[in-house]
C-alpha cells in the first residue's frame, strides 16, 4: 500500500515550493501525527522540526482542537461571510481585537496568510483614495521580504529567486534595505540598523506623498533566511512611517501567535500597526483561516452610504468558515489555559544555550533566534563567511539527512530552518538539536572531503 501511494503521489501530485524531480527521488507521503511527531506511510515517525510549516502549536491531534472541531461540525460546516456572518467568527473577532495592538478593532477573514497580505495592499490603497488622496498609491516594501506568492505580495516581495521569473506580472514598489547584522561589512547591529533607518527616511523624504503604506515582516524576515532584526529597527520603521504619513503594514503570519516569545512579535518593540497579517497559528495548526486586523480610522475611511462606492469589494468563498474559526477559538483558550506564550518565552532560553553550541561546529557561520523561530546558517568558512557552491545544496542535503534520523525541516538555501511545536518539551529540544547537529556535521564534512575550492 505505502509504494502505490508514493507512486500515486509522483504521477499525480504537483507540490507547492518544490521542484518534483527532487521528490521524485526522495518521495515521502505522511499518514498520520501525534504530538511533536508524524508518521509515514511505511511506519517511520518523525519529529515535526518546522511545525507542519511554521504553524502547528499544540502538535498532532490535540484532544480540544480536534473536538472543538467535531463539536461545530455538529452545528454547521460553513454558511458565508457575504452580507451577514457567523457565531464563531463573530466570537473570534472579538477574541482577537482582544489580544492585538490596541488600536487595531477590526477584523477582516480570509484564508491564508498570502491572501491576508493582498487584502491590506488593498485597504491601504483604497483608504486614501477614499479619503480623497488619490496620488497615494505606491507600496516600500523591505529587501529580502517575503509575504506570499500572490500577484500583490509577490509584487512587495524581493526574493529574487521566488519573484524574478514574474516580473512583468508585478506592479513597482520602493525597496528598503533591512538590517542583516551577520552579511554586513560591519557586523554592528547598531550602525546596521542607523544606515537601514537613514535610508528609509530619505525615501520617505523624497516619495512619501505618493506611498501609500510600508509593508515589513514582524522582528524576523522569515523566507529571507531567518534574519532577526535589531533592537530598535521596528520601532524606528513605525516612527518614520507616523512622522511622513505612510501607513504600516506589519506581517505577523509567521511571527504571530506566540512563536517568538510574545503573541505578536510587534509586541517585542511596542509597535501599533495600520493593519496587520496574521494566520498560520492562529488555528494551531488544523485549518487555512487568516486574518486582515485595521484600525479604527482605516474601517471608517470605507464606512458609507453605498452609492458613494467606498465598499471594499474583497472576499472568498469560506471567509470566516464556521470549523476554522471555532477552531481557532479553542487554539486561543488553550494559549490562555496553559500559559502557552510565556513558556514559549521560557524555554526559548534552554533552546539559545543548545544551539549555542552549534556554533563551535566549523561549518556553522551563523546562529539567528527569537522565540522558536531559527535559522542556521552553513557556511563553508567560519573565518570569511563564505558560502559553500550553491549547486552542492548543503542545506538541501542536511535536511535530507536530518529526515533520515528521525526529523523534517525545510532549508532556505543553505539556512536550516528550526521551529517546534510550541509545546515541545526541553527533552525533545535537545533530541532535535542534537539531530541537527549530527546531520551538519556529517553532510558538511562530506562535502569539505570531496573538496570545493
Amino acid at each position: 500500500m505505502s509504494h502505490e501511494l508514493i507512486e500515486k503521489s509522483k504521477k499525480y501530485l504537483w507540490l507547492p515550493f518544490t521542484q518534483m524531480k527532487d521528490y521524485d527521488e526522495n518521495p515521502i507521503v505522511i499518514e498520520s501525527g501525534n504530538g511533536i511527531k508524524v508518521k509515514d506511510v511505511d511506519g517511520k515517525e518523525y519529529y515535526d522540526g518546522f511545525s507542519a510549516l511554521w504553524l502547528n502549536v499544540h502538535g498532532h491531534r490535540k484532544k480540544e482542537l480536534d473536538e472543538a472541531i467535531k463539536k461545530q461540525l455538529d452545528k454547521i460546516a460553513h454558511s458565508t461571510l457575504l452580507g451577514m456572518t457567523n457565531v464563531p467568527a463573530t466570537e473570534l473577532a472579538e477574541k482577537l481585537i482582544e489580544i492585538s495592538p490596541e488600536k487595531l478593532t477590526r477584523v477582516f477573514y480570509s484564508d491564508s496568510g498570502a491572501e491576508a497580505m493582498e487584502i491590506a495592499l488593498k485597504m491601504a490603497f483604497q483608504y486614501w483614495k477614499n479619503i480623497e488622496r488619490p496620488e497615494k498609491q505606491k507600496f516600500i516594501a523591505m529587501k529580502n521580504g517575503y509575504h506570499g506568492d500572490t500577484i500583490g505580495t509577490v509584487s512587495i516581495g524581493s526574493i529574487d529567486l521566488y519573484h524574478h521569473v514574474y516580473g512583468p506580472l508585478m506592479f513597482e514598489s520602493f525597496k528598503a534595505p533591512i538590517p542583516d547584522v551577520y552579511h554586513s561589512k560591519s557586523g554592528n547591529p547598531v550602525q546596521c540598523r542607523d544606515e537601514c533607518l537613514a535610508i528609509l527616511e530619505k525615501l520617505l523624504v523624497e516619495k512619501h506623498q505618493e506611498i501609500a503604506a510600508l509593508t515589513i515582516e514582524s522582528m524576523v524576515q522569515g523566507a529571507g533566511g531567518m534574519i532577526v532584526m535589531p533592537e530598535g529597527f521596528l520601532s524606528g520603521v513605525r516612527e518614520l512611517c507616523s512622522k511622513y504619513d505612510v501607513l504600516m503594514i506589519v506581517d505577523e503570519v509567521a511571527t504571530g501567535f506566540g512563536r517568538t516569545g510574545k503573541m505578536f512579535a510587534c509586541e517585542h518593540e511596542g509597535v501599533q500597526p495600520d493593519l496587520m497579517a496574521v494566520g498560520k497559528g492562529i488555528t494551531g495548526g488544523y485549518l487555512p483561516i487568516a486574518a486582515t486586523l485595521a484600525t479604527e480610522d482605516i474601517y471608517q475611511a470605507f464606512y458609507d452610504d453605498y452609492n458613494k462606492l467606498k465598499t471594499l469589494f474583497h472576499g472568498h468563498s469560506y471567509t470566516g468558515n464556521q470549523l476554522g474559526c471555532a477552531v481557532a477559538l479553542e487554539n486561543l483558550r488553550l494559549f490562555e489555559r496553559e500559559n502557552l506564550v510565556e513558556k514559549v518565552a521560557e524555554k526559548s532560553e534552554y533552546l539559545h544555550l543548545l544551539l549555542e553550541e552549534l556554533k563551535l561546529l566549523p561549518h556553522v557561520g551563523d546562529i539567528r533566534q527569537l522565540g522558536f523561530m531559527c535559522g542556521i546558517e552553513l557556511v563553508y568558512s567560519k573565518e570569511t563567511n563564505e558560502p559553500f557552491p550553491a549547486e552542492k545544496r548543503v542545506g538541501y542535503h542536511t535536511t535530507l539527512k536530518m529526515r533520515e534520523l528521525g526529523m523534517l525541516t525545510r532549508p532556505l538555501g543553505d539556512v536550516i530552518v528550526f521551529m517546534p511545536p510550541h509545546v515541545s518539551t526541553k527533552e525533545e529540544l535537545k533530541v532535535m538539536v542534537n539531530i541537527l547537529k549530527e546531520a551538519i556535521i556529517e553532510v558538511t564534512n562530506g562535502v569539505k572531503e570531496v573538496g570545493t575550492r
